[in-house]
């Protein structure tokens, strides 16, 4: 079973962010579509590899709206921390990686990564940080 969010804020974030991901699926499609199928040139090339970063940068944003509206300072304060740690992670995983790449010529990894590595360690932070008020 889905754990649904108790307070309206947390009801809200679900559905923004919810048709936010579809869109990012349908337009992650589209662009693999076009540049596998249609062979893309020109700008159009530009516009259709910044499609699928549309909506994800939608999601940082609605994470936004959920803080200012969440009147719970307790949640709140747990939604912060954790944007906070997954910051972190994802600065230090791609900032090691980086000077792998330079310094010991590994494997180039896409800087889309970045995103995923935020969202990881958000999501593993939450429920440590919730333990330690436990």
């Amino acid at each position: 079973m889905i754990c649904m969010p108790t307070s309206k804020a947390g009801r809200r974030y679900i559905y923004r962010l919810f048709p936010t991901m579809v869109v990012y699926i349908l337009f992650l499609f589209v662009a693999q579509w076009a540049f596998h199928h249609r062979h893309a040139t020109g700008l159009f090339i530009y516009l259709l590899a910044i499609l699928p970063a549309l909506p994800l940068i939608g999601s940082l944003a609605i994470v936004g709206l959920y803080i200012a509206e969440e009147s719970d300072e307790f949640e709140r304060s747990i939604i912060v921390q954790s944007m906070l740690w997954g910051l972190g992670g994802a600065l230090s995983v791609s900032t090691i990686w980086g000077f792998l790449e330079d310094f010991a010529k590994a494997p180039h990894v896409s800087t889309f990564y970045v995103y995923l590595f935020f969202w990881i360690f958000m999501g593993i932070s939450q429920p440590l940080i919730r333990l330690r008020y436990k």
